[in-house]
């Protein structure tokens, strides 16, 4: 697929884009209710997870200290995966963590990679 070696920058740019916007839904519907989900109390540990996830959803969506924000909301969908669904069941389609294993994994690419182009600081 060489042809699109020419693109990768702005491939990465735009996967960024999205996968901290999927983030930031996922943090704006714990502290903001929007869209309508759960509202946690302040201070509990979902509460906190929505705050990373507002928070570095918005970093990462802007390219601004994206490497610093994608690896901790990569540490933060680690936790939540072996906290929140591993003790449901072994198999990820089981335990409904495959967007948790996604934004990880995906995170922590972002961390070493950087954030590709369209980003405010691109370093």
């Amino acid at each position: 697929m060489g042809f699109l070696s020419k693109y990768s920058s702005l491939i990465l740019g735009i996967t960024r884009i999205v996968a901290a916007l999927l983030f930031f839904e996922h943090g704006s519907m714990k502290l903001l209710g929007f869209p309508p989900g759960m509202s946690p109390p302040v201070g509990s540990i979902f509460w906190i997870a929505g705050l990373i996830e507002l928070v570095a959803g918005a970093l990462i969506a802007v390219g601004f200290f994206s490497r610093i924000a994608a690896f901790l909301a990569s540490g933060e969908m680690a936790f939540a995966y072996f906290m929140g669904h591993f003790p449901k069941a072994f198999f990820p389609a089981q335990n409904g963590g495959d967007a948790a294993i996604l934004f990880c994994f995906l995170f922590l690419y972002l961390a070493a990679a950087g954030p590709g182009s369209l980003s405010i600081n691109n370093k």
